[in-house]
């Protein structure tokens, strides 16, 4: 299961799939039909992926009614293979957007296109490295010596230029990587990227072993990731309905986190029949394990929490590695206006 899908979006293919998305017709708020039949305002939330376990909270606030008793009708609007629901919002077509990491985000301030970043649901990217157990290559300093590294075209512009640049990684020790884990399984002095919520299971399956896991945010690469954007005419003319958005999507996190889920993972499973209850469980599992949602600034200031020094550190990590442009203003990327309230942290387990 590919889940860094938004890694694709080079700024040249934006352009490209930016003309084409303007000539599409518009939906949600856009159309001006922004009320249902209920009174609720309509909500159009766009993936950057299949239904996924990664998306649970979102589902939760719509399997629970959270997003009902906020007075929105929302309908999540999967991405996946040729679908590209980041430009579906950028032109209006949709009004959220789940995004990835801030590379993109940053992207879209150099391209000058109206849109910003107004929560943050994954305090830590789940993108990692995997080895096989046992052939030297256990720990992170290992990891480096590997003289195969199966990686993607996508990651080789982002965030492998990271690793050269701040750990001494080398683009002689990659091989392609097109999303199949045979390779890697063929070659066990070998480590191939993946995500943690998902490629860990899949080798576990295929492979029957468990392999060593490297994630990235656990070495200085310290994006947020699973944003949810919208364009600034919406948060300049509807700024009470992203409010509402973004407190019942943290809400809907809290509760698939740590209250009764059934309900989300069957919708999910609805909108991707690929998704196994098993598979569903690893994920959460591995997000609860490795505090991808609520630790860091989640821990003092509730889900979805972000900081300007967070966003600049990456940023000039980012610079440093030449993925990113030092030109590029990175304050314009994002907004706090909507986040660091607390919302939902009486949902949190008492220790």
């Amino acid at each position: 299961m590919r889940a860094m899908a938004e890694i694709g979006l080079n700024r040249r293919h934006f352009g490209a799939g930016l003309a084409a998305a303007l000539a599409m017709p518009k939906a949600g708020l856009a159309q001006g039909a922004g009320v249902s039949g209920s009174g609720r305002d309509r909500v159009t939330f766009g993936t950057n992926w299949l239904a996924q376990g990664e998306h649970g909270g979102f589902y939760q606030a719509l399997a629970d009614g959270t997003y009902a008793r906020h007075g929105l009708d929302v309908t999540i609007v999967p991405g996946g293979p040729g679908i590209n629901n980041r430009l579906m919002m950028s032109t209006g077509k949709l009004d959220f957007y789940m995004g990835g990491n801030l590379i993109q985000p940053f992207s879209v301030v150099e391209r000058v296109i109206p849109t910003k970043i107004v929560a943050a649901i994954f305090q830590k990217d789940p993108q990692i490295f995997m080895t096989h157990p046992g052939q030297g290559l256990d720990t992170w300093e290992a990891f480096k010596r590997a003289k195969t590294i199966f990686v993607s075209k996508d990651a080789l512009a982002s965030f492998y230029r990271w690793m050269i640049a701040e750990h001494g990684f080398t683009e002689a020790q990659t091989k392609p990587y097109g999303f199949n884990p045979a390779p890697f399984l063929a070659d066990k002095a070998s480590a191939q990227q993946g995500y943690l919520t998902s490629e860990p299971f899949s080798i576990e399956k295929a492979g029957g072993f468990r392999p060593n896991v490297f994630l990235l945010a656990d070495h200085g690469f310290d994006t947020y990731s699973t944003t949810i954007e919208t364009q600034i005419s919406t948060i300049e003319t509807r700024a009470d309905l992203v409010q509402r958005f973004v407190d019942a999507s943290i809400l809907g996190w809290y509760t698939y986190l740590y209250g009764d889920n059934a309900a989300a993972n069957a919708l999910i499973m609805r909108d991707n029949p690929d998704i196994t209850p098993e598979r569903l469980a690893f994920s959460l599992a591995k997000m609860k394990e490795y505090g991808i949602v609520d630790s860091g600034e989640a821990a003092g200031s509730g889900i979805g929490a972000m900081s300007e020094a967070r966003v600049k550190s990456f940023f000039e990590r980012m610079v440093r590695s030449e993925v990113t442009p030092s030109s590029v203003d990175w304050r314009r990327s994002f907004t706090l206006q909507f986040v660091n309230k607390g919302v939902g942290m009486n949902l949190r387990p008492k220790p």
